[in-house]
């Protein structure tokens, strides 16, 4: 039985920012939650956050993004160190009797892989406390951990206060702690704030508890800490360098990494290519043999097979298989596009529906639209979907073609094989079979010119 506390009281001052620290966004979350979401498959008992500094805030964040029931809330008005945090907890868990995870909150990479290793050897040994160590290449600033052969650790020493010796030891606290519950809540009483800051710290309980082990992480940068708006930088450079490399190593081609920035919440199938210069976030699912970019931002979308997209924002919509989107094309609002479309130069989408094989090709904008098969769009066509208090909707039958420049007004309905002539402005509802022009018929008047202004 494990319970996970998470550290999330603090300001974050380095952050030049009135939002705390722990809600700033790292690829498209927030840093807590992204610490929370590292604990899932621990299946964690309970759950809680100490929280101080924009308290409610950090609250209504996890309310709104966290999906899994009773996460627990701990205030700590005065943020007094980690020590005192922890002592937090005494009321919250004077019933439990099993482990106590403890996390930062602003300690984001960490990998579910690495939770599950500290909590295995924690109890396969029958620690009192274990603890997540690492070896950086430059640890100046980071208290060090020393250990016997058995990784047992017998001391932990400030850079500040070591010996010149003692600093050629790489190996640093990452401040992630699994503790036997029990015999750490009988000591946290005892802490004490002997120190410049006057803060009650959780490494002093160490040197208070019998049996304490250090657990090396694989890759020291899933420790990296946030304080700073270039250690958020630093640290979205490591997720991106992660998340592209597991998806090259799984088929997919990225022809320019160092340009291209994809979300780890983005699926990826084999043989999908991603051109300089792409963005995709958030939940994009994209398909096999699809050719995304260059220059082109893919967020919370679906990309069926063999799709081209150019140059193009692609925003919560569906594009279906074999489909060329772009260049500079716009679908946006839950568009949805059918089958061996074609989505072409500086056409807008707005949840709008299109039918298979359904041309678009340039210069339209189609808003609230439901277009059906075969549909051949003009250059120029618009639907005029808004009223100036309602948004309304036009359906366009299987077949319909609108010739340039045409204006749809909607509510309207084409029919099945109609055609638009050029530069009509629709108001009323066509029949299938039909030719609808709706324009002043032209008018030449010879030997006019305009009079001069004398």
């Amino acid at each position: 039985m494990v319970a996970v506390a998470i550290l999330a009281a603090g300001r974050g001052t380095r952050m030049k920012s009135d939002l705390p620290k722990v809600l700033h966004e790292l690829g498209g979350r927030t840093l807590v939650q992204r610490v929370l979401e590292s604990c899932v498959r621990l299946q964690p008992s309970r759950r809680l956050v100490i929280v101080g500094y924009g308290a409610d805030l950090v609250r209504d964040s996890l309310q709104q993004t966290d999906t899994q029931p009773a996460l627990e809330f701990v205030e700590q008005t005065e943020q007094l160190g980690t020590g005192h945090a922890i002592q937090q907890l005494l009321p919250y868990l004077t019933d439990f009797t099993g482990d106590l995870l403890v996390l930062n909150g602003d300690v984001p990479l960490l990998r579910p892989n690495t939770l599950e290793q500290l909590i295995t050897i924690h109890k396969e040994h029958g620690n009192a406390a274990t603890l997540l160590a690492a070896h950086l290449p430059n640890p100046t600033g980071y208290g060090r951990v020393f250990c016997d052969s058995q990784n047992l650790v017998k001391q932990i020493v400030e850079h500040r206060d070591c010996t010149d010796a003692q600093r050629q030891n790489h190996r640093i606290n990452a401040g992630v702690y699994c503790f036997n519950w029990p015999k750490l809540a009988e000591i946290l009483p005892n802490l004490k704030a002997d120190n410049d800051q006057q803060e009650y710290y959780l490494t002093d309980t160490v040197h208070l508890l019998d049996q304490v082990m250090a657990v090396d992480v694989d890759d020291y940068r899933e420790i990296l800490g946030i304080n700073s708006r270039q250690h958020l930088a630093n640290s979205y450079h490591v997720l991106q360098d992660w998340v592209k490399t597991n998806w090259m190593a799984a088929g997919v081609t990225i022809i320019d990494p160092d340009s291209v920035t994809i979300d780890d919440t983005v699926q990826l199938e084999p043989d999908v290519i991603i051109e300089p210069q792409t963005h995709l976030r958030g939940n994009t699912i994209i398909q096999t043999g699809s050719r995304i970019g260059p220059g082109s931002l893919i967020e919370n979308s679906q990309i069926g097979k063999n799709v081209t997209v150019h140059f193009s924002v692609v925003s919560d919509s569906v594009v279906a298989d074999e489909t060329r989107i772009g260049p500079y094309a716009h679908l946006r609002g839950h568009a949805k596009v059918g089958e061996h479309c074609r989505i072409g130069n500086f056409v807008e989408l707005k949840n709008a529906e299109v039918g298979n094989s359904t041309n678009i090709a340039h210069l339209s904008y189609l808003g609230d639209a439901t277009l059906g098969d075969k549909v051949n769009i003009g250059a120029g066509t618009i639907t005029a979907n808004y009223d100036g208090v309602k948004k309304h909707r036009t359906t366009i039958g299987d077949r319909t073609k609108t010739g340039s420049n045409s204006v749809l007004v909607a509510p309207l309905t084409l029919g099945n094989d109609v055609t638009v002539a050029a530069g009509s402005v629709v108001t009323d509802n066509v029949p299938d079979d039909s030719l609808v022009i709706a324009r002043e018929r032209q008018v030449i008047k010879p030997g006019w010119r305009l009079e001069s202004p004398e």
